[in-house]
Parts: C-alpha cells; sequence; structure tokens
C-alpha cells in the first residue's frame, strides 16, 4: 500500500509538471505554472487558465489572450506588444515594465494590477478597467480611451498625452502627481478635482471638464 501511494504521488507530481510543459492552445490551463522566458509570440491562448502563472521576460507579442484570466500572473519585462486581450482579466497581476503596446485590451480588467513604467502606447483600452492599480511611469500616449476607471489608481508620472477619448474617464480619488496630459482631452472626465489638476502637467491643448480651470504654471512645462 506504502509503494502504491508513493506511485501515485509520484505520478501526480509528473501529471503536474506535465500540464505545466503543454503547447500553448486556447483554453489551456497553466494556472500557476512556471512558463517564465518562454518566446510564445503569436500564440493562441484565448481563455486560458493563466491566474498567478509566471511569465517574465517572456514574449508574447501578437499573441491571443482574449478572454484570458491571468489574474496575478506575473509579467515583469514581458512583451505583449501588439496582442489580442479584449476582455482580459489581469487583475492584481504583476508588470513592472511589461510592453503592451498596440495592444488591444478593450473591456479588460487591470484592477489592482502593479505595472510600474509599463508601455501602453498606442493601445486599444476602451472600457479598461484600471481601478486601484499601480500606474507609475505607465505610458499611455497615443492609446485609444473611453469609458475607463481610474479610480484611486496611482498615476504618478504617467504619460495621457495626445489620448485619443471616445468616453468618460474615471478619476475619482485617482493621484495625478506630475501626470502628463498635454494635449489630452478631459473634458467628460468625471470624479476629477481641481486640486487633482493641479498636480498635474498639461498645457495649452489639455481639455479640462466643466467648472475646472487650467492652473496657472503647470508644474512641469518641460521634460
Amino acid at each position: 500500500m506504502m509503494l502504491a501511494g508513493l506511485a501515485l504521488a509520484a505520478s501526480g507530481g509528473m501529471a503536474q509538471a506535465a500540464d505545466c510543459r503543454d503547447t500553448p492552445e486556447p483554453q489551456r490551463d497553466w494556472s500557476g505554472c512556471n512558463r517564465s522566458n518562454i518566446m510564445i509570440n503569436g500564440a493562441n491562448l484565448e481563455q486560458a487558465d493563466l491566474r498567478g502563472t509566471d511569465l517574465g521576460l517572456s514574449n508574447l507579442d501578437a499573441a491571443v489572450l482574449k478572454g484570458a484570466n491571468l489574474e496575478g500572473a506575473k509579467l515583469g519585462r514581458t512583451s505583449l506588444a501588439g496582442a489580442v486581450a479584449d476582455g482580459a482579466n489581469f487583475t492584481q497581476a504583476e508588470g513592472y515594465r511589461t510592453n503592451f503596446s498596440g495592444v488591444l485590451a478593450n473591456g479588460a480588467s487591470f484592477r489592482g494590477a502593479e505595472l510600474q513604467r509599463s508601455n501602453f502606447t498606442k493601445a486599444a483600452l476602451a472600457g479598461a478597467s484600471f481601478e486601484k492599480a499601480e500606474l507609475g511611469r505607465v505610458d499611455f500616449t497615443g492609446a485609444t480611451l473611453g469609458g475607463n476607471v481610474f479610480a484611486y489608481a496611482n498615476l504618478a508620472r504617467a504619460k495621457l498625452k495626445g489620448v485619443s477619448t471616445s468616453g468618460p474617464l474615471d478619476f475619482r480619488g485617482a493621484y495625478l502627481f506630475l501626470t502628463r496630459i498635454e494635449g489630452a482631452d478631459l473634458s467628460m472626465a468625471t470624479g476629477l478635482v481641481q486640486t487633482q489638476v493641479d498636480l498635474a502637467c498639461g498645457d495649452g491643448d489639455t481639455k479640462l471638464p466643466a467648472g475646472l480651470v487650467t492652473p496657472s504654471a503647470w508644474p512641469c512645462r518641460f521634460d
């Protein structure tokens, strides 16, 4: 009986390891796996279970992640440039210096994610939630926004220069210390108050909601 138990335990361990080594495909279950430093650009992981998966230092450029669950995934220095991640769940993901440039992540959730210094330039993010996310020095330059929630997010020194906005942005309680909003149309923003604006960095092309005024001097007029 003891030998049988040991055999079952060993086979169970091997099965788990084998699962983590399986090739990427739609609905793949890699939850909790260590898949760091892998090159799977263009892979199809639609609706995959990637909860808590370590994908750090990996290349997922142009990968399909629609509806995938990446809650708590590790994405440090991972590249998802041009990936299709509409409706994906990045809640509480750890993504320091992650490359999301050109990503399609409409309706995705980044709630509570740690994304410091990540790159979202020219990303499509309509309807995406960044509530309570850590977005210090994140670059949203040229991104398409609309219907986004940034409530209680840390946007210190983030770049929102020239973003395209098709709907309201919720900035309730967001921290906008030296946030770059040059050329940003925030006229439909909600939850934005004057003290937040006074901390941010805009220019003559920045548009603010009714009732808010342009500061007499922005804190950082030049780079």
